[in-house]
């Protein structure tokens, strides 16, 4: 019979599982990456879950566990980022066809500690102080790493981000 700390560990998973594999495919771009990422982190949690529900916020527990699993993850691969950019430097005469796999493209050319900056402070619309307590950095380095991703993002973009507010 499960215990109750393992019943309230499945009730956080279930509400919150989709919330994490979203995020975790905006860090990576791939479906199976960002389930197992996802998994990955509900894994953590559990068998951290005496702390983790003691936590402030448990919701920003989480992403620290998944932000920091995934900048992890990366620190192990060597892959070529040819692999992940759709057709990088084509030209688009009309509106792209999906827009969103635009985006991810764009996405995947940023580094990804300033992916996850980008995701957790734009997406996840958190404050830079909270940005930078999870990637344990300073504020000033977060405010600076935006401000370099979005105008990185901005010119790999163009101007298809006039698509998306005629949308």
């Amino acid at each position: 019979m499960p215990t109750a700390g393992q019943r309230d560990f499945e009730e956080y998973a279930r509400a919150r599982q989709h919330q994490l594999y979203r995020t975790a495919y905006l860090l990576c771009g791939d479906a199976d990456r960002a389930q197992d990422l996802a998994q990955t982190t509900l894994a953590k949690l559990f068998q951290h879950w005496k702390r983790a529900s003691r936590a402030e916020n448990l919701d920003a527990y989480a992403k620290t566990v998944l932000s920091r699993t995934f900048l992890s993850e990366q620190r192990g691969r060597r892959r070529e980022r040819a692999a992940h950019e759709l057709g990088a430097g084509t030209a688009h005469l009309g509106p792209p066809p999906d827009l969103r796999l635009t985006l991810l493209a764009a996405l995947a050319t940023l580094p990804p500690k300033p992916r996850v900056m980008v995701i957790l402070r734009y997406w996840e619309d958190l404050s830079v102080e909270s940005v930078a307590t999870l990637l344990r950095c300073s504020t000033g380095n977060v405010k600076s790493q935006c401000a370099r991703s979005m105008a990185k993002l901005r010119a790999e973009l163009g101007d298809l981000h006039l698509y998306a507010t005629e949308s």
